[in-house]
């Protein structure tokens, strides 16, 4: 806002965007207008110009509800080029309407980090002391099942009952479909839409194909692909790219998904924390999708700048996240919910290694155990929790 005409925060319903802003805010000369309420949406879309028109700070909430008012935006902050004009919460991505004068913050459900009180730095820790990475862990497999239940969204994180914490995920999940999912765009069949989201809870952290799907729940491939999309945009999934850098022709370009927050993947499949960690519970799965979860809402504040892919080849070599920052150096990170490890879990990041030679970091077993552990040249086994504590402040 120092520098910019116009800031969108965007991201997740109940992840505290509109309590973010109206702290900004605090304070401030400025003008509150949220587009929830009837009559404010009804006169933004009757004259966008005149809504938007005042000479200080403006904060709009819901902006996706009146699209209308970005170019009238524009033309305001054309004229008046001032920073710290406008500033906007909205639930997806807006249409490219303000080229050079909209910087876009994603708001993210709580990390651990924030939770704990800390500022997590795993992801900065990386790439700056990569050779000196360490921690000892506490954290048991049950409190590790227990953080994936609860999540991060505010509400969660303070119903320390989990019957209450439970209640809140469903009708979360409810609200989502009927209000915004809805609102996006026509869902003929939201029964399906409902099969689809627990069916993508049941694969969370694999391999992301439409086709596979739609045999599951009985809609189309395009109708599956649409509906993606959609669940996308309301921040309750995100999809991981395939990494590849011409590494040869083995390597696949199919997505992985994830839900934003694992505590509503673990309440779609009914497990608490107890169940999670049984022989046939889904601790594996979910952890992993918590673990990329957890270093995507890093990538937001992290001095370096990183991108989050996984790798996989038609060999079905894999690893689970690949960070790669501007200079083209490379980490890789495999998740097991065991608490040992054997030198077969690095298979995949010495595949990686080898292909890469320098541009290779570090490779890292995140797992469930206490100890960081060598296993040979540039790769370490290291306790889940270094993702919330190595590099804290």
């Amino acid at each position: 806002m120092t520098d910019t005409r116009v800031t969108l925060v965007t991201g997740a319903r109940q992840c505290g965007k509109s309590t973010l802003v109206r702290l900004l805010a605090k304070g401030r000369a400025g003008e509150w207008r949220n587009l929830d309420t009837p009559a404010a949406r009804q006169a933004a879309i009757t004259d966008p110009a005149g809504f938007v028109a005042f000479p200080e700070l403006m904060v709009i909430d819901e902006i996706q509800r009146a699209p209308e008012l970005l170019l009238a935006i524009k033309e305001q902050v054309d004229a008046d080029p001032r920073p710290g004009r406008y500033l906007l919460t909205g639930l997806r991505a807006l249409p490219d309407a303000l080229p050079g004068r909209m910087e876009t913050i994603e708001l993210w459900p709580f990390s651990q980090g924030e939770i704990d009180g800390t500022a997590d730095g795993f992801v900065d820790a990386l790439f700056a002391e990569r050779d000196d990475l360490h921690h000892t862990s506490e954290t048991s497999r049950a409190e590790y099942a227990e953080r994936v239940v609860r999540g991060g969204f505010p509400e969660a994180v303070s119903r320390s009952n989990a019957r209450r914490r439970e209640r809140f995920l469903d009708s979360y999940v409810s609200d989502l479909i009927a209000r915004d999912v809805s609102q996006l765009a026509e869902i003929e069949r939201t029964a399906e839409m409902r099969a689809l989201i627990r069916l993508l809870a049941a694969r969370s952290g694999q391999l992301l194909v439409p086709g596979s799907l739609s045999s599951g729940i009985g809609l189309s491939a395009n109708t599956v692909h649409r509906y993606l999309g959609l669940l996308e945009e309301v921040f309750l999934i995100k999809r991981i790219p395939a990494w590849s850098r011409n590494l040869g022709s083995r390597a696949i370009g199919t997505p992985k998904v994830a839900f934003v927050d694992s505590g509503i993947a673990a309440n779609l499949l009914g497990a608490d924390s107890r169940s999670l960690v049984r022989p046939e519970g889904a601790f594996g799965p979910l952890l992993e999708g918590f673990v990329l979860m957890e270093l995507a809402r890093q990538l937001t504040w992290s001095d370096e700048r990183v991108e989050l892919f996984h790798y996989r080849t038609k060999d079905k070599v894999e690893v689970d996240a690949v960070l790669e920052n501007r200079q083209g150096l490379v980490v890789g990170i495999e998740v097991k919910a065991s608490s040992t490890v054997r030198p077969d879990d690095f298979k995949g990041l010495r595949h990686l290694a080898n292909r890469l030679g320098d541009d290779f970091a570090v490779g890292i077993v995140l797992y469930t155990g206490t100890q960081t552990l060598p296993f040979g040249e540039r790769m370490r086994a290291m306790p889940v929790s270094a993702l919330w504590k190595v590099g804290a402040s």
